[in-house]
């Protein structure tokens, strides 16, 4: 698990080198920003995702992720 993780933060590292993410965030600063999105899940009913920000969509854009619905 601990390769695992260390894998993904390798990847976030470099990617926030490359789009030059430093300038504006530490590592723990990006994922804090990224932590707040709550997800919500209710029987019979699919999941909701609470609000995200224009910073949060920026940073799923910079990462080339889609935004969660």
């Amino acid at each position: 698990m601990q390769f695992v993780a260390l894998i993904y933060l390798s990847y976030i590292n470099k990617i926030m080198s490359e789009k030059g993410l430093y300038r504006n965030y530490t590592l723990n600063e990006l994922l804090d920003e990224l932590d707040v999105i709550e997800c919500f899940e209710q029987p019979g009913h699919s999941a909701s995702v609470g609000e995200i920000t224009k910073k949060q969509k920026d940073l799923y854009a910079a990462f080339d992720v889609a935004v969660p619905s």
